[in-house]
């Protein structure tokens, strides 16, 4: 059953934002998981301003294909919690987990098909 609209799937994404910024901090894990985390927080950013949905501020880019990037990052951020750098430093490891976990039920849970139509596309 999918539960999340559209307008909810655009706070959580800025709210996805704000955690990736602040995970490094809070949790205490720096080097690469931290640089990660942050070039995660601006792509995240620059996808959720771009996208054609209620919170997009320029709307280019289909909700459904930002559906379609965020069903590939979820269960990519599982696999690079096993990696070496990561899966040594706990709190980096629950992180990316958790998030790559969290990513993959948000996507499960979201309307893509309820957004408007792309602005990209020509309606006659």
């Amino acid at each position: 059953m999918k539960r999340i609209t559209p307008l909810a799937h655009g706070y959580l994404d800025y709210l996805t934002v704000v955690l990736f910024l602040a995970a490094p901090t809070v949790l205490g894990f720096g080097g690469i998981p931290a640089m990660l985390a942050w070039l995660l927080a601006a792509v995240h950013l620059a996808m959720t301003l771009i996208t054609d949905f209620p919170l997009g501020l320029i709307r280019r880019l289909p909700f459904s294909i930002h559906g379609w990037v965020e069903r590939i990052v979820g269960p990519a951020l599982l696999a690079v919690a096993f990696l070496p750098d990561f899966h040594s430093v706990q709190p980096a490891f629950a992180f990316f987990a958790a998030m790559g976990l969290i990513i993959v039920a948000v996507g499960w849970l979201t309307h893509y098909s309820d957004a408007p139509a792309s602005t990209l596309v020509q309606t006659r």
